[in-house]
């Protein structure tokens, strides 16, 4: 199969890749490992964005919520919608396993099929690939680094790990919905990225004692009806139902490096790549999303990043001159 462009990740970024693509006359395809915006569909079933909808718009298709900030059940159909208005070519449910250049052209191969182009974009997702603890017990049942909805949770012991907005998020909603919620923190105390209008809940339902949190602490072990702490007062040992490991997540770096792709030596694995064109080491290859943050998974969003659309598929049609245009079938 040969085309112009194929675009890897069917989230935001990579459909309004699609939809820039298509504005070009560039022959396309979007290939995703998931179902459409895998890792909105991830996302916990109650979240809602930080960003008004009109900020999350792509392709002059309106986001109309019914509050100034949408939920997710909202972004799922927004982005149902415009897949279908633009009539977007893309293929769910596949996964890239390997990428190689020949001849001067992109050769990548997927669970299903081979495909090949003159050009790719990046427009990967990160929330696949939690970070572990790296402790024992950390593969029993009753431990989860995703979280969905606070039902399961009621009138159980929850341990929540991290300090970030997810940790916090968990953490007020289980307890609201009657878990017994207790925090386990690394830092001095909740980090100064949480939301300026959650930060207030948490902190004084921790003051006063609704939910217990541990500062300066790490889990040493866990097990099936206890989790064992390391905290400034030494181990302790408390009873735990549920383990939800809020400890965040990190791009497909293994993938990126197989494809060649060169990353700074910064603490935060900034993948190398040109800010105007998108352009990585490797010519031809664009990343476009969050994945150019490499570990600040926090620095691009959908708002910020619907540009990198646009600039991509600019710089590809400044060079294709006689290249002429693969005319594969748009199925």
């Amino acid at each position: 199969m040969l085309y112009d462009v194929v675009i890897v990740g069917a989230g935001p970024i990579g459909l309004a890749c699609g939809i820039e693509a298509k504005k070009a006359g560039l022959s396309y395809i979007i290939v995703e490992k998931g179902c459409l915006v895998n890792s909105l569909y991830n996302y916990p079933l109650n979240m809602t964005f930080f960003s008004t909808s009109e900020r999350l718009e792509i392709g002059n298709v309106p986001f109309i919520s019914h509050g100034p900030k949408p939920n997710r059940f909202e972004a799922l159909e927004y982005y149902r919608r415009v897949s279908q208005s633009w009539e977007l070519n893309i293929n769910l449910y596949e996964k890239i396993i390997s990428g190689s250049v020949e001849n001067e052209m992109h050769v990548l191969q997927s669970s299903k099929r081979t495909y090949r182009s003159r050009y790719i974009i990046l427009a990967l997702g990160f929330y696949d690939l939690p970070y572990l603890l790296q402790i024992p017990g950390e593969n029993l049942r009753k431990v989860k680094h995703y979280y969905d909805e606070p039902h399961p949770y009621y009138k159980q012991k929850v341990v929540v790990v991290g300090a970030a907005n997810s940790a916090v998020d968990v953490a007020l909603e289980t307890w609201r919905k009657g878990a017994e919620v207790t925090m386990i923190i690394r830092e001095g105390s909740i980090r100064d990225s949480v939301k300026y209008w959650v930060r207030p809940d948490i902190e004084n339902r921790i003051n006063e004692g609704s939910i217990r949190a541990f500062f300066h602490s790490t889990i040493k072990e866990i097990k099936e009806p206890t989790v064992v702490l390391k905290t400034p007062q030494g181990e302790q040992e408390i009873e735990n139902d549920f383990v939800l490991a809020m400890t965040g997540y990190q791009p497909p770096f293994d993938f990126m490096k197989s494809l060649g792709i060169s990353f700074h030596s910064d603490p935060d694995h900034t993948p190398v790549y040109n800010e105007k064109s998108m352009e990585t080491n490797i010519p031809g290859l664009f990343l476009a999303g969050v994945v150019c943050g490499g570990l600040r998974t926090n620095k691009w969003f959908i708002e910020n990043s619907r540009i990198h659309a646009g600039q991509i598929v600019t710089e590809i049609i400044s060079r294709r001159g006689n290249q002429g245009s693969n005319k594969s079938p748009q199925h």
